[in-house]
């Protein structure tokens, strides 16, 4: 198994942009989800200097770290640092000397957020550059039911057989609990929260209830809230929000949950096959998380993604806007999906451009006025369609402004 098989340009050409704007690049994702072989791939192409915090012959010793990072010049790279969380205010200091003689690439597994003592802000100073396993670009849409059914995390994905990637995949959740949370210093037992993680698993692609996760667990509401953060920091849980508007309409005002890799969801249910997948009374929901998760990696909007519901039964699993246009997405596990009552009702509530109805089928077809059936594997192509879309729109109402004046 070799991880360079399958590239990933567009992450890189995102860093390398980037890098270019920013004396910082924060490069957050999942452990195992490929960072360090990004990063490496820039090293070797860009030169400069790479810290691996994990590596005690190669972490820096926090009384020395200014000494040692002030004088380098080119690519530095920082990688884990949720290790060595004392250099977040370090950052902060190198990145406003005049001239930025260095660009500072650090990688990340657990969100600021979540590490004690990074609370110092690299506003305006940094870009965030979120990463995840390969998409159905990266994978090939051809392969889509492969990756839905393992997920993308690359040594998962590219296992040799299905029992040795659902073997890794065990090996991954296991090593979370017992390892990587303690050494972010969280104080919860791993029994608990693999309890806690598994109910999320059940609960996957449902509106979060506190109140019910509380009192099955035995915990207050805050408990619960920051077991969620726990997870969602380490970019392994969803919490996806609702879009508020100013509707004349009860909406729900709670987020919805979901294991962002669909390989460790089914990891946490035990499903091992495709067949026992395919038996699962959960199967829509898994399918709804993974378009879900495809949908938003493709997009470029990973902190823009809504879904919107309201008490009298109209919902849309994903909501976003680009450059004002307004698209919705439904995902049904279905031969052929049809259009809704609640469909139309969104479309009037939330006024969309567009609405896809994605589904594992092959044909693209029209539905109605402005909805569509869309195959998942021409969702990277109705995503790069919507860019275009978009941008060509935007440049001639700037032309219009400008001739106007």
């Amino acid at each position: 198994m070799d991880l360079f098989l399958i590239p990933r340009p567009k992450i890189i050409q995102t860093i390398q942009d980037a890098l270019k704007r920013y004396p910082v690049v924060l490069l957050q994702g999942p452990r195992q989800c490929g960072k360090t072989t990004v990063a490496r791939i820039l090293h070797s192409s860009m030169g400069g200097s790479y810290f691996d915090l994990e590596d005690p012959e190669t972490a820096l010793k926090p009384d020395a770290a200014k000494q040692a990072l002030s004088g380098l010049r080119g690519l530095v790279v920082l990688d884990e640092i949720q290790r060595q969380p004392g250099l977040y205010a370090l950052l902060r200091v190198l990145a406003d000397r005049p001239g930025n003689p260095a660009r500072f690439l650090v990688l990340g597994s657990a969100s600021p957020e979540l590490v004690h003592g990074a609370s110092e802000t690299l506003a305006g100073r940094a870009s965030h550059v979120s990463m995840g396993g390969f998409d159905l670009d990266e994978a090939g849409v051809e392969n889509a039911r492969r990756l839905w059914l393992r997920g993308g995390l690359p040594k998962s994905y590219l296992a040799e057989d299905e029992a040795a990637s659902f073997d890794w995949r065990r090996q991954f959740i296991q090593s979370h609990l017992e390892r990587d949370f303690p050494q972010l210093g969280v104080r919860i037992p791993s029994a608990t929260l693999r309890r806690f993680w598994i109910m999320l698993a059940h609960y996957h692609g449902r509106i979060w209830n506190a109140s019910e996760f509380a009192r099955s667990m035995g915990v207050k509401q805050d408990t619960a809230l920051r077991y969620l953060d726990v997870l969602s920091g380490a970019f392994l849980v969803r919490a996806l929000p609702p879009w508020f508007e100013n509707v004349k309409k009860r909406i729900v005002k709670s987020p919805k949950v979901y294991v962002r890799d669909s390989g460790l969801l089914h990891t946490l249910l035990g499903l091992k096959t495709e067949d026992s997948l395919l038996a699962h009374p959960g199967l829509g929901f898994s399918w709804e998380g993974f378009a879900l998760e495809q949908t938003i990696r493709l997009a470029g909007i990973e902190r823009d993604a809504y879904f919107y519901q309201t008490h009298s039964g109209a919902e849309l699993d994903c909501f976003f806007t680009i450059n004002g246009g307004r698209y919705g997405f439904e995902f049904k596990f279905m031969d052929s999906p049809s259009t809704s009552k609640s469909m139309r009702s969104v479309m009037e509530d939330l006024k969309l451009n567009r609405l896809w109805v994605v589904y594992p089928g092959a044909t693209r077809r029209p539905l109605d006025d402005r909805i569509e059936l869309l195959p998942v594997s021409h969702l990277p192509q109705a995503v790069a369609e919507m860019k275009i879309v978009r941008r060509e729109t935007g440049d001639r109402r700037r032309e219009k402004r400008f001739r106007s004046n």
